[in-house]
């Protein structure tokens, strides 16, 4: 399978903004993007001519790397966002929201989503009583997601225990830290997805 295995601060540098990627850092002096806010490359600092297009593939690019998506997964989910009832560019956005990976990071179980699609992939977690280990399983109203009792005490749960309250868990989770629980009430509408991103450039960009 095809994933991105270089540096994550790269893709925040090519951004020009900060895309979250890993975890703390991100909020400390230390992030790369505070030392060098400008694009990566001997002709980072130079300046580009930013036409419509270049404008809407960087959004495109933007949000697919917040959420840990490739082109062609990406594609898809654009192409099935289509397809339902209501702005294209929200039903995208609350698709990448209903991932597994993103649903433990916005839970507050793992730093990033990186850390949470890790997670996910090492088999950590049970969704309504079943154990899913694909980072991209879409989670659905009143679902329950729990860590599975054998993973409870493994550190990235203590420590998720230990730094409960320090990120705002969205209103359509519901977390039981004493049990290591998530409610899904609902899927977000677009209001309460706080996603820094303009979806609809990248509705503009599929639909030439």
């Amino acid at each position: 399978m095809a994933r991105y295995t270089g540096p994550d601060c790269k893709r925040c540098r090519r951004e020009k903004t900060k895309l979250y990627l890993k975890g703390a850092k991100c909020d400390t002096p230390k992030c790369p993007i505070e030392i060098r806010p400008y694009p990566p490359g001997e002709h980072g600092r130079a300046r580009t001519k930013e036409s419509e297009y270049l404008l809407q593939m960087r959004e495109k690019q933007k949000m697919a790397r917040i959420y840990g998506v490739l082109e062609k997964q990406f594609r898809n989910y654009f192409e099935e966002a289509s397809g339902q009832q209501g702005k294209t560019g929200d039903n995208l956005l609350r698709l990448l929201e209903s991932r597994l990976d993103n649903v433990v990071y916005r839970a507050g179980f793992a730093a990033s989503r990186d850390m949470g699609r890790q997670l996910v992939k090492h088999g950590h977690f049970t969704v309504n009583g079943h154990k899913v280990d694909i980072p991209s399983f879409r989670v659905s109203e009143n679902d329950i997601i729990e860590v599975r009792a054998s993973s409870v005490e493994s550190t990235p749960f203590v420590v998720a225990r230990a730094q409960v309250g320090e990120r705002t868990v969205p209103a359509w989770l519901e977390v039981n830290p004493d049990r290591m629980m998530i409610l899904v009430h609902g899927l977000p509408a677009r209001q309460v997805i706080d996603t820094a991103v303009q979806e609809q450039l990248v509705v503009e960009l599929y639909s030439k």
